[in-house]
């Protein structure tokens, strides 16, 4: 059992998984502020073509 207890092989694993886990949790949070601002923009722009109509 002390053998089991002290057995590091898949701490390795389980750090890298954290780590992809926290970079797409930004990935997704970078793409849906991106997102938010592009479609900000470019309502503002279609606005913009449509009163100089």
């Amino acid at each position: 059992m002390k053998n089991f207890w002290n057995n590091e092989e898949g701490q390795g694993m389980v750090e890298y998984g954290l780590i992809i886990a926290l970079v797409a949790v930004v990935v997704i949070v970078g793409i849906t502020l991106i997102g938010k601002n592009a479609n900000n923009l470019f309502s503002g722009v279609a606005g913009k073509l449509t009163l100089g109509s």
